[in-house]
């Protein structure tokens, strides 16, 4: 079925299409360059979650821009950008070629850069830090969940689109971006600067470890993002703690972007047997419900750890868990990403992002712009560093051994 994304450059549908306009980048092919924008204006009307296309006519919009003279392929994808923009939505959009291979990297489970998953806040489009990359240089400079991001190297972000904001934060290993954030105080925001140096990120999405407490063995686990190598490490690190006699889960999804829409599914199975994950629908209201396929590799209790960078492909993952009573979740209300998105491969290297789908949590829960309230809410009195999380500086962890000590192994089975 291809790859699905839910993370903020997330729910995303790989879609090869059979037609292949030329990849120059100035001509003269009027009729191609045409081709090109009734192409990505079919993948839309095909496909796109509002049936109104924001209340407005897409037929006339497709006659506005088909029949235009462009005389470049730059100039027909500023084209295409404006016709996209008009659904004001800011999930669909175009890639230009280094634009799409820079996702399609960042997905496989390397990048280069500073770090940062970032999107638009729909309620004000300013630019969010959904989460840093674990152990990338923005998350050792200290940026955090839902800062907001007010300048680029002296350059203010309103206005920008998301992908005009990731040109500017991506650049070669060794250069360096000035980055300005706000972030909410105990009574004011406060702006910080940062001068981040980029460099090459692999991401090795599962950590672990097994700790001895009361009796037990309690295994806590770090899944920090849904890419290529998350469902492999995620099955390869339950089966080495229970074969090593982990008796009780910890789950920390805390700063998890997303990813990989068919990698959430896939864990979501590694810890419940039966029932459903999600259910999706689109612009017809038709409902496609994914389920667990009786493959968990552990029947063991299990407390999973949120905050508000927990979105996307986490929060399938944490709704699947909570609604089914599998877990327990413990923190801070999630980010609220209930979106799914198509990524469309177009020949010449760039690719098209269309919004087509929203999902549910088992209940029916629409999450998106909610988010998922924890079973139990514990606030930070701080940030914590990396270092902290998991142990005893972490209260949101405390609380989840606690919830563990007062809970019968047989009752989460």
């Amino acid at each position: 079925m291809g790859q699905r994304m839910t993370g903020w450059i997330l729910g995303w549908l790989l879609a090869l299409l059979l037609w292949a306009p030329p990849a120059t980048s100035a001509v003269t092919d009027y009729t191609a360059e045409q081709h090109y924008v009734g192409e990505v204006w079919h993948i839309v009307h095909r496909s796109y979650v509002d049936p109104t296309f924001n209340n407005q006519n897409w037929f006339k919009v497709r006659r506005q821009y088909v029949n235009r003279r462009y005389q470049s392929r730059e100039e027909t994808y500023a084209a295409v950008r404006e016709m996209l923009a008009s659904l004001d939505d800011p999930f669909t959009r175009l890639l230009d070629p280094e634009q799409y291979a820079a996702i399609q990297t960042s997905t496989s489970g390397e990048l280069t850069g500073v770090g940062l998953q970032i999107a638009i806040d729909i309620t004000n489009g300013q630019v969010l830090v959904v989460a840093p990359v674990e152990g990338s240089p923005a998350d050792r400079a200290g940026i955090l969940p839902l800062d907001r991001i007010v300048e680029i190297d002296h350059a203010a972000t309103a206005g920008m689109t998301l992908d005009q904001c990731a040109e500017r934060l991506r650049g070669v290993a060794g250069s360096e971006v000035l980055i300005r954030i706000e972030r909410e105080g105990a009574s004011t925001p406060q702006q910080l600067e940062f001068l981040i140096r980029r460099d090459r990120i692999t991401v090795n999405p599962v950590s672990y470890r097994l700790n001895e407490q009361d009796g037990h063995r309690i295994a806590y686990i770090r899944l920090s993002q849904f890419n290529g190598n998350a469902v492999t490490d995620m099955a390869e690190a339950l089966k080495t703690l229970e074969a090593q006699g982990a008796d009780r889960y910890i789950l920390d999804l805390r700063g998890n972007p997303g990813g990989l829409f068919d990698a959430g599914l896939a864990i979501a199975r590694m810890w419940l047997d039966d029932g459903v994950l999600v259910h999706t629908a689109d612009r017809q209201g038709l409902q496609e419900s994914y389920t667990a396929d009786h493959t968990a590799l552990t029947q063991d209790p299990l407390i999973v750890l949120t905050n508000g960078g927990t979105a996307s492909s986490s929060e399938i993952l944490g709704g699947a868990l909570q609604d089914n009573h599998r877990a327990l979740l413990v923190g801070t209300r999630t980010f609220g990403k209930g979106l799914i998105q198509s990524l469309h491969a177009m020949p010449d290297g760039s690719g098209v992002i269309v919004t087509v789908a929203r999902y549910e949590t088992p209940a029916h829960h629409d999450i998106n712009r909610r988010g998922i309230t924890p079973d139990r809410e514990v606030r930070l009195p701080a940030p914590l560093t990396r270092a902290q999380l998991g142990t005893p500086e972490d209260a949101q962890y405390q609380a989840a051994l606690t919830l563990l000590a007062e809970t019968p192994t047989e009752t989460q089975s």
